[in-house]
Order: C-alpha cells, then sequence, then structure tokens
C-alpha cells in the first residue's frame, strides 16, 4: 500500500490563503531511491483518497485503483498530489466569469499557484519524472473544466488531461472559444460524463453528457487524434462522486496506462 500525506496550511501566495494538499507515494516509494516517478494533480483532494480523513464516504478512491492497476501490470506506479477545494470553489474552478450564477472567476489564480508554487514545491521534494508527457491533471465537474483549462494553458506542463463530467458549458461556453487550435505537443485527453447527465443549479443549466459530447467534437476538429482524445458516455451516469469513482478505472487506464 502506497502512502498518503497531508500537509494542512500550504501556502497559495497567489491566491493569499493556505490549502490543504494530500500527496500519495506508491508502494515502493521509499525501496527505489533512484527511480523518478511520473505526477498525477487532482482537485477537490478532499474527495480523491480512499483515507479515513478524506470528507466523503463516496470518494474516487484513486490510490486503490491505481495500485490495482499497477498489480495487473497495466500502469507504471503514479505520484498522485490532490489540492483540496479552498473557499469558494465555484470562484476558484472558475476560469472565466459566469454571470448567470454571479460568480467572479479567481480560477486563473488557481492555475497560477498549481504552476507556479505547487508544481516546483512537488518537483523539489519528491522524484518526479520531467516532461508533460510524465505530468498529468485531473478533476470532475469544474474540476474537470480546471482540468481542460490547465492543459490549455499551460501544455508545456500537463500533457496529460482527465476531465469527468467536465463543465465545458460554463461561462457560456467560453472554452470553446479560447481552445481554437492543436497545442502541437504530445497530448493524451480523455473527456466522460452521463449520456444524459443533467443538472440545473440556481438556474443555469449544465447539460453534461450533450456538451462533453460537443466539445470532443470540437477538438476532433482541431485535429486530435484517435490516440490523443477519448470520450466515454455513460448511460447511467449521474453528477456524483459514485459515478466518477465507478468510472475512474477507465480513466486512470486510457491517461494513464
Amino acid at each position: 500500500m502506497g502512502h498518503v500525506h497531508i500537509i494542512r496550511d500550504f501556502a497559495s501566495p497567489q491566491e493569499g490563503f493556505t490549502r490543504t494538499v494530500r500527496i500519495y507515494t506508491p508502494d515502493g516509494y521509499e525501496q527505489a531511491p533512484h527511480h523518478r516517478f511520473p505526477v498525477l494533480y487532482m482537485h477537490d483532494g478532499q474527495n480523491v483518497f480512499a483515507h479515513p480523513e478524506s470528507a466523503v464516504f463516496d470518494t474516487w478512491c484513486a490510490n486503490l485503483t491505481l495500485e490495482r492497476m499497477v498489480d495487473e501490470g497495466r500502469a507504471e506506479p503514479w505520484i498522485i498530489v490532490a489540492v483540496d477545494s479552498g473557499p469558494g470553489r465555484l470562484e476558484e474552478y472558475s476560469p472565466w466569469n459566469e454571470g448567470r450564477a454571479n460568480v467572479r472567476a479567481r480560477g486563473d489564480v488557481y492555475a497560477r499557484f498549481i504552476v507556479e508554487t505547487l508544481k516546483p514545491y512537488v518537483d523539489g521534494m519528491y522524484r518526479t519524472r520531467q516532461g508533460s508527457e510524465w505530468t498529468a491533471i485531473m478533476g470532475s465537474s469544474l474540476g474537470g473544466l480546471m482540468s481542460l483549462y490547465l492543459g490549455w494553458k499551460y501544455p508545456e506542463v500537463f500533457g496529460r488531461i482527465g476531465a469527468l463530467s467536465p463543465s465545458v458549458m460554463w461561462s457560456e461556453y467560453k472554452l470553446f472559444e479560447h481552445w481554437t487550435s492543436h497545442s502541437r505537443r504530445w497530448s493524451r485527453i480523455y473527456l466522460d460524463a452521463g449520456t444524459h447527465e443533467w443538472i440545473n443549479p440556481g438556474g443555469v443549466p449544465l447539460p453534461y453528457g450533450e456538451a462533453t459530447r460537443d466539445f470532443y467534437v470540437h477538438l476532433k476538429q482541431l485535429g486530435y487524434a484517435d490516440h490523443e482524445l477519448a470520450l466515454v458516455l455513460e448511460p447511467e451516469g449521474l453528477h456524483h462522486e459514485a459515478a466518477w469513482q465507478r468510472r475512474l478505472p477507465v480513466a486512470m487506464n486510457w491517461l494513464l496506462g
């Protein structure tokens, strides 16, 4: 079994407050002192791991899923860095303002925290493998939108992007407007949603299945090939941690395997 180390007051100077960061090191990390490991960054860190100090019962169980993949020879061990959401999740995971929900975006400063502060810390403290091909970012819902935003804005940093039920329709589909070309860098992008997944928080319609499929088509039209892009639509998928836990093995197998 790997180990989850929790840092309670990790400073985010870009945002002006501290965050909780949970870092999973795989089984064998201490026994392989010369080996370097790829790194997966994940949002909503309190819901990521099967761990007694996680926030909810239906977590993603990302550590157990990865350990099973490694045991079965389908992936090599990865470090997982999970960042808890902070005060004002909608704002911090919004790259652009969402007027319909009165949300003022703070996503860009959160992205800068990941790239400018957290990643250098992880690279300095842990034996990480460098390069975008070995650095992944993953999240769900608005965390999925932020993962895509980070992959779009920093393709030299994040080559693997996992977006489960991503809110690509947020801010009047602005992600479509900004992502207008292939990055021309090594890319692996995983998208999924429930086929009929749909919620309406605060009167803002969010058709996840339809919008995720449309974004997949959008990326295909920009030249992303089948080996760079995957789409999974689950007929019974709902907007809930239990659905993301269920689909995570498929996501991680395609993204990290």
